[in-house]
């Protein structure tokens, strides 16, 4: 009885096609991500362009069938053009938002969520500087900012512990002097440690 036993365990394990994949985006699991892109268009160093980029790192708790809870900060820079050079923007903000999963593959391996995030910060012109290079006085005035922003994020696993992120983010601000809506997109890393 005991060789039928193995025999039929043999002839199931090679018969049967699948693989084993590891328990991914449960309850409970953290990781640490990073990421950058561009804001406004594709960034370039020529004093005319007015677009920036940005880059951030955050928290993602996972709270069940993939949607999670993020929080972290970002710092995001802007310039607009002016005379022969720029006038750098900065903004630092806060996040805390929860993203909801609306797509995955049957292997947890590719995923699309939608997710929402209220923000804080701070915007800086010129950081802090009240003359411009000409005497210039800027009408920009550092301030609080707050506001919301709506995320659309692809996430694929490259390893069990490695998950590669491509996002796409329309931030609206309030409490600012230059414009309310900033368009990003990037590309980011997450390090799964729970």
């Amino acid at each position: 009885m005991k060789r039928i036993t193995i025999i039929l365990t043999l002839v199931l394990c090679f018969a049967l096609p699948g693989g084993a994949y590891a328990q991914r985006c449960l309850p409970g699991m953290r990781g640490i991500q990073v990421t950058g892109g561009m804001v406004d268009g594709i960034y370039s160093s020529a004093n005319q362009n007015e677009t920036g980029y940005y880059f951030g790192a955050s928290i993602a708790t996972y709270a069940g069938h993939g949607n999670k809870w993020v929080f972290g900060a970002e710092y995001l820079g802007r310039y607009y053009p002016y005379k022969d050079s720029r006038i750098p923007v900065a903004q630092f903000t806060g996040e805390g938002g929860y993203f909801l999963n609306i797509l995955a593959d049957g292997s947890k391996t590719f995923f699309l969520s939608l997710g929402g995030s209220a923000l804080a910060g701070y915007e800086t012109s010129n950081w802090g500087e009240k003359l411009l290079f000409d005497g210039s006085t800027p009408r920009d005035k550092d301030a609080f900012i707050y506001g919301g922003a709506i995320t659309l994020e692809i996430e694929t696993y490259l390893t069990d512990r490695v998950v590669l992120l491509l996002t796409g983010r329309e931030r609206v601000l309030w409490g600012n002097s230059t414009g309310h809506f900033h368009t990003q997109f990037g590309i980011g890393l997450r390090f799964m440690v729970d």
